[in-house]
């Protein structure tokens, strides 16, 4: 079922850079179906209808809690900066916990099956890229922990992607023959503290990106763990995981700009 909500616009530089003009603010939003060999997926896709022509896409994958409330606000602010945005279902019908071991099945059941990890991602992508509003040279994804594995996975598979921004994510190895077929840029944005992420597996993560001679770039923030775009995490950093508003902000000011550049090179600024 679709509902609209309005939303104010505050990117109006995201838009120039775009090469799109606004008639009236107004961020559309609607429930989309589709599959995913057999499984029904239930995505969250968001754009401004105020705008007019082709415009980037960009695609949101959820944490482990699935997609929730938290992935549907970020998909909002960025359609409110002149993208179209699919917030994708990675785990199928829609499917959400608050429950710490139930997420870590849905979330652990797909990292252990990277294969299935990255059909239901290109699934999503899929749905965007044809969507009517999107330029299909334009696409970039976005993932929040469970979410920013997910979008390495996509990347490593060698998806059509101009970009791909991981917020505090797991750093998965790539498969034989990913390094070959990398084609996206890559921007982690990492907590210095984070304990989820141990120091080999960031070791591991560098030296796979030169051996691909990637263009990549990870950013540390001082203090932060893991989790620390959400004010749903708490702020108990000894937990491991908690909220820290300058992090957040931040790391959301060096996606905006990851973005501007990516769409710059592409010809549109």
């Amino acid at each position: 079922m679709s509902y609209r909500t309005f939303f104010r616009l505050g990117g109006a530089l995201a838009l120039v850079c775009l090469g799109l003009t606004a008639v009236e603010a107004r961020v559309v939003t609607q429930t989309v179906t589709y599959r995913q060999d057999g499984t029904v997926m239930r995505g969250f896709l968001a754009y401004d209808d105020g705008l007019s022509g082709k415009r980037p896409g960009v695609l949101v994958v959820h944490e482990w809690w699935g997609l929730n409330d938290f992935a549907r606000e970020r998909a909002l602010k960025l359609a409110g900066l002149g993208y179209v945005v699919l917030a994708a279902d990675m785990y199928g019908g829609g499917a959400t916990t608050r429950d710490r071991g139930e997420a870590g099945k849905l979330a652990g059941a797909l990292i252990k099956n990277p294969d299935l990890l990255r059909a239901r991602a290109q699934a999503a992508l899929q749905v965007l890229a044809a969507d009517p509003r999107v330029d299909p040279k334009r696409l970039a994804a976005i993932g929040f922990c469970f979410g920013g594995t997910t979008v390495l996975e996509l990347a490593y598979s060698g998806a059509d992607l101009a970009g791909v921004v991981s917020f505090h994510g797991g750093l998965p190895r790539p498969q034989p023959g990913d390094l070959s077929r990398l084609k996206s840029k890559i921007l982690v944005l990492h907590g210095a503290d984070d304990p989820l992420v141990p120091a080999a597996g960031l070791t591991a993560f560098e030296q796979a990106m030169r051996q691909a001679g990637a263009d990549w770039q990870m950013v540390f923030f001082g203090g932060a763990v893991h989790a620390f775009t959400n004010p749903a995490a708490g702020d108990n950093k000894a937990s491991g995981a908690a909220y820290d508003a300058r992090a957040a902000r931040r790391s959301w000011r060096y996606m905006q700009e990851f973005f501007r550049e990516i769409w710059r090179v592409q010809g549109q600024d």
